[in-house]
């Protein structure tokens, strides 16, 4: 009996990953067919590799659900009623620099950048200061992002509106850009992108929320969310500070 529910349990995750993928799988399907009218290169591949998309994105979810949400609630509940803000704002800091450094769409995109600066001849072709470039843009994303999130727990915990920083966030991006390198403009905007990805949402994300949950008199919903935001708004401050001191 047991074995039955943990079965159809597994279908319906199955299922709704199907369901998720399903908008871009008939996207794809409709310009092969009818705009590019081709068959598919390596069908046979391309299945196998939509199974692995499928089953990724169910287990994905699955841990999500599982270890990472309850480790953020837990670790928001234990260290609000420790009552110690400066071991909250240290955790805050470290999670958003942990997670972000991480990331591996940040990784792709900080090897990406380095490779078009050198390929540019922004930078000398010397590896090392290949290395020293990628990595410096990812220290200085995750610098951003921990920030971000401190930022974030300090308006939770005052209870403070959400737009206040992103008005004024923005209004920093918009100033930035008049001073920023123009070759690093475009990349900042794609920072914000990409550092709030599989491993930082769902950890932030928790993290805002258990919050404001264990705060007296704070909304989960209203005053849980936005951390996010902030992470997304940052790093493009960050890194057009840090294209300052590169090119």
């Amino acid at each position: 009996m047991n074995f039955g529910k943990k079965l159809l349990g597994i279908l319906r995750k199955i299922r709704l990953a199907v369901t998720d993928l399903l908008p871009i799988i008939l996207v794809i399907a409709f310009f092969q067919i009818f705009v590019v009218k081709q068959s598919l290169p390596q069908v046979g591949d391309v299945i196998f590799g939509s199974i692995m998309v499928v089953l990724g994105l169910m287990l994905f979810i699955e841990g999500l659900e599982m270890g990472l949400f309850p480790i953020g609630d837990a670790m928001a509940n234990s260290l609000a009623r420790k009552g110690s803000a400066f071991w909250l704002f240290t955790f805050a800091f470290l999670l958003g620099f942990s997670t972000t450094i991480a990331e591996p769409a940040l990784i792709a995109v900080a090897e990406k950048a380095a490779n078009v600066a050198r390929d540019s001849q922004l930078i000398v072709g010397d590896e090392q200061v290949f290395k020293n470039y990628a990595l410096g843009l990812r220290i200085s994303v995750a610098l951003s992002v921990g920030f971000a999130v401190m930022l974030g727990v300090f308006r939770i915990i005052k209870g403070w509106p959400l737009f206040y920083f992103i008005v004024v966030g923005y209004s920093i991006i918009m100033l930035a850009t008049l001073v920023a390198p123009k070759e690093i403009i475009g990349l900042a905007f794609d920072s914000g992108g990409v550092t709030t990805s599989t491993i930082t949402v769902p950890l932030v994300t928790a993290l805002g929320v258990g919050l404001a949950n264990i705060i007296k008199g704070r909304n989960p919903l209203l005053d849980g969310f936005g951390l996010i935001a902030l992470a997304s708004l940052m790093p493009m401050i960050f890194v057009m500070i840090y294209g300052l001191f590169w090119f």
